[in-house]
Formats: structure tokens, C-alpha cells, sequence
């Protein structure tokens, strides 16, 4: 019963998947053998040795401060030694160099009007940063100007104009309304002309000098609306020559006489009055024999 099951429909014997005759087992295994070594052969044939990818040296940086800013900001430093470069200091003086292998270095820096200390330093990386490579900046004295025109010519010819700030000074236009601060160093300054009868437009100019001369600074000037003061009294109840009249910006103080010669009427203009001022007027008469009166009752004048 077996030995039919085992049959096919051929008459030839069908095996289960695994189960060979002794023979046919060994023709099999051979099979395999041969496959193995195939498999074996090429994965003899795509092996090698892997790439290696050399890692990027290390570098290293030199790093510092200028102070005051005013001599560190925008300033140039080079250096130079193992490697060459350059570089500008930021706002707060801070300046960096990067990307620096081992070696001996020269840190200079450099700033139109300023000197430094010292003038140059040596920074060696060995490996490590070197940060602190830091410089003191003095201004130059005396290397710098501001400079500028006042027109028309009738009222910058003789004004005078003021310097205040960094370095104060005063100085007066030349007769084509030109003026001149020489001498000056790095700093913030603040420019205002004036001139009697005249207004100025702008009022001042702040000027920041720094590491150059600094010219144009111009104006121009309005002349004023011209005021006087009309002044009238009561006669004294004495016999007198005349009259004097006193002025002062300051009330119940201050006077000064304002006419050249006794006044024999009782009115008086005094023209001499700068726009914007307040003024403060008193009276006085005179005998023949030059005896002075207290002063009168006291009467103000806003100019506007």
C-alpha cells in the first residue's frame, strides 16, 4: 500500500521536498557546495578597504579690546607674524581674528589722530585662544578743525561764534563771514553764532569730530525787526537843567545811563534794544549846579 502511495500517475517515484535517494543526496549537496563557494567567490571580489576622511585642523583665534571707544570704534588692526590680516574694531572697541593655526603673532593697531599703547603687541596660539590683546587709544591734540560760513556777509562779518563741549573756545568771523577752530581733537562739539541785531538759523550745530577735519558747518543769519522805547515824565517841581535816563535788564538794580547829553524835553527814544529783552527804566533830574535827583519811579519795556 506504501509502494503505491509513493508512485505517480507516471510510475516514477515522487519525493518530498528535502528527501533524495542516497545517490541523488549527494549530487545535491554538491550543488550547494558549488552555490556556496560562488557566493563566497564574489563576495570575495566587491570587498575593500574603506576611505577615510582627514579631519580639518584646529584653529584658534586672537581676540581683544581699544578703549576709550572713541579711539577703538572703526579702527584698523592688522596682523601679521605665522599669518597675515586684517580687521576693524565694532563699536565697543572689540575687534577678533579667527581661524589662526599655532604660532607666533603681531597685533597692531591703528586710528587717524589717535596713538595707541602699546603700539603693538605678540600673541602666540599654542593650542589654545589667546583673548585680552588690549590696546589704550590717546587722541592727538591739536591735528584737527571745524570750520564754516555764515551768510549773508552783513551779519556773519564780526559775529562771534562759540565752541563749546569737547574743547571750548570762542572765535569771530572774518569780514566774508568765514570762521575756523583749529587745533581740535576727536570729540562731540556744539557750534553757535551770534551777532547783535541778527538771528541765526540753525540757533547751534553739534558737530562730532573724528579722525578728520570737519567743514560746512554754515548758518544764516535774519537780521531783526528793529524796536525802540518811547519814554515820557512829568517835569520835577524844581528848577532844573534837564534830565537823565537809566536802563538795566535787572528790575531795581544795575542802571546805566543811556543819553550822552542832558535831556532838556521830557520825552526820550531809546533805540539801542535787542529783540527778546526786557528792559527797566528810571529817571533822574539835574540843577545847574549838577546836584542829581533820586532816581523816579521805575517803568519796564518787553522787546519782543
Amino acid at each position: 500500500m506504501k509502494r503505491d502511495q509513493s508512485r505517480n500517475q507516471f510510475g516514477r517515484s515522487s519525493h518530498p521536498l528535502g528527501v533524495v535517494p542516497r545517490a541523488g543526496q549527494a549530487l545535491f549537496v554538491a550543488a550547494i557546495l558549488g552555490l556556496m563557494a560562488f557566493v563566497a567567490g564574489c563576495s570575495g571580489f566587491v570587498t575593500g578597504q574603506a576611505s577615510q576622511t582627514t579631519p580639518a585642523p584646529t584653529t584658534y583665534s586672537i581676540s581683544g579690546v581699544i578703549s576709550p571707544t572713541a579711539g577703538g570704534n572703526g579702527a584698523t588692526v592688522s596682523l601679521s607674524g605665522a599669518a597675515t590680516a586684517a580687521t576693524t574694531a565694532n563699536s565697543s572697541g572689540n575687534y577678533t581674528f579667527t581661524g589662526l593655526a599655532n604660532g607666533t603673532y603681531v597685533v597692531t593697531p591703528s586710528h587717524t589722530s589717535y596713538t595707541f599703547t602699546p603700539t603693538s603687541q605678540t600673541a602666540t596660539i599654542n593650542g589654545a585662544n589667546v583673548t585680552g590683546v588690549n590696546f589704550t587709544a590717546t587722541a592727538q591734540v591739536g591735528t584737527l578743525s571745524i570750520s564754516g560760513t555764515i551768510t549773508p556777509t552783513a551779519g556773519g562779518s564780526g559775529a562771534t561764534v562759540t565752541l563749546s563741549g569737547a574743547a571750548p573756545a570762542v572765535t569771530t568771523a572774518n569780514t566774508s563771514g568765514n570762521y575756523t577752530f583749529p587745533g581740535l581733537a576727536n570729540g562731540t562739539y556744539a557750534v553757535t553764532p551770534s551777532n547783535i541785531g541778527y538771528t541765526f538759523s540753525p540757533v547751534s550745530q553739534s558737530v562730532t569730530v573724528n579722525g578728520a577735519n570737519k567743514t560746512g558747518v554754515n548758518f544764516t543769519a535774519t537780521v531783526q525787526q528793529t524796536h525802540s522805547v518811547a519814554l515820557s515824565w512829568n517835569a520835577s517841581t524844581s528848577v532844573v537843567t534837564g534830565y537823565n535816563v537809566y536802563r538795566s535788564t535787572v528790575s531795581g538794580t544795575g542802571f546805566t545811563r543811556v543819553n550822552s547829553a542832558l535831556v532838556a524835553v521830557l520825552v526820550y527814544t531809546d533805540t539801542a534794544v535787542q529783540n527778546g529783552t526786557t528792559y527797566y527804566y528810571v529817571t533822574t533830574a539835574v540843577d545847574s549846579t549838577g546836584m542829581e535827583s533820586a532816581y523816579s519811579n521805575q517803568v519796564s519795556a518787553v522787546i519782543p
